[in-house]
């Protein structure tokens, strides 16, 4: 059995609740909040209508390895929260929540990651080696961008907001 591992990040945003939904609901933005080691690139085509049931074709390249990937909003609510799950990608699993809480006139978004790798046992090594330390490096580079393009309350308000992790998802186990 697979473990299914989570990935936690909480952010205070100094932006109304609108604004930072319009900012993440903006696929063009998806380039500036991803490291330029990953080389990132969106294969769909622009503007991207987004909403339940949108799909979104990607590149990129890990470890010089090129990758393509298609996610699938699951779920649109619009200044409260999106989910996009992986359809085909590098990841056996993949779902994304990025939720939007009004903090007075700021914002708290929170994202939360579950994923499992492929290959079983040989994913699972995979994973402590160098997919959880890719995946904190990359929602670190993420956060950084965030709070650069629209204003955080810096690093430390956005962990007394609530502790960030990747850690297993220990009761989530694959059948």
């Amino acid at each position: 059995m697979a473990t299914l591992h989570r990935l936690e990040r909480r952010q205070l945003l100094q932006r109304p609740v609108d604004d930072v939904f319009a900012f993440y609901a903006d696929a063009a933005n998806l380039e500036a909040l991803t490291p330029p080691f990953l080389r990132f690139r969106i294969l769909s085509p622009m503007p991207i209508a987004m909403r339940a049931g949108t799909r979104i074709e990607y590149s990129l390249s890990l470890y010089g390895v090129p990758i393509r990937w298609r996610t699938l909003i699951t779920r649109w609510d619009p200044g409260v929260a999106f989910v996009d799950e992986q359809e085909a990608g590098p990841y056996a699993y993949w779902r994304h929540e990025h939720a939007f809480e009004a903090h007075g006139g700021a914002t708290l978004m929170r994202d939360t990651v579950d994923y499992r790798e492929p290959l079983g046992a040989l994913g699972q090594i995979a994973h402590a080696i160098f997919v959880r330390r890719s995946l904190q490096r990359i929602f670190d580079f993420r956060r950084d961008a965030v709070h650069r393009l629209l204003g955080g309350a810096g690093p430390n308000a956005a962990e007394a907001a609530g502790p960030t992790s990747a850690t297993p998802a220990a009761s989530r186990q694959a059948a």
